[in-house]
């Protein structure tokens, strides 16, 4: 297995570990305390009020993502395709999500961009786009396809 990939499961464990997962686990006593959402939302904030008013859901959701990302960072471990398939979902979804939780998107976008590029340069390499690759079975089609009369 080639170091990008292990790296990038490293990142993505982190990140799904710590990050995402550890707020799920850090929901369970604030509910159990009787924590008002409210004076949890005092300290955070993200840019779409929607998010700001639903945290505890949030932090529900994020549970979700970090399981995720912990099962595709083991199967990429592992060396399963599946897993390399599911990391390379997450960090895209994680990508097109973060503008929606800034601030604290960032780190998240950076970990995700980070795991996204090693897991990318370890799949294709070096190739190059055209020209570099086993040669193709599809016949080119002619200019002109001739009608029947």
């Amino acid at each position: 297995m080639k170091k990008s990939y292990k790296a990038a499961a490293i990142l993505l464990m982190v990140q799904g570990g710590l990050m995402e997962f550890g707020v799920f686990i850090g929901v369970i006593p604030l509910l159990l305390l009787g924590v008002e959402q409210d004076t949890v939302s005092e300290h955070f904030s993200f840019i779409v009020p929607y998010l700001q008013e639903n945290l505890y859901l949030m932090m529900v959701m994020s549970g979700v993502f970090g399981a995720l990302r912990l099962i595709g960072a083991i199967g990429i471990l592992g060396n399963r395709l599946w897993g390399l398939a599911l990391s390379v979902i997450n960090c895209v979804v994680t990508m097109a999500l973060m503008i929606f939780l800034l601030p604290a998107g960032t780190l998240d976008g950076i970990f995700s961009g980070t795991a996204l590029i090693l897991i990318l340069t370890a799949y294709f390499g070096t190739r190059k786009i055209s020209g570099d690759g086993p040669p193709s079975d599809v016949t080119h089609a002619p200019a002109r396809v001739k009608q029947r009369q």
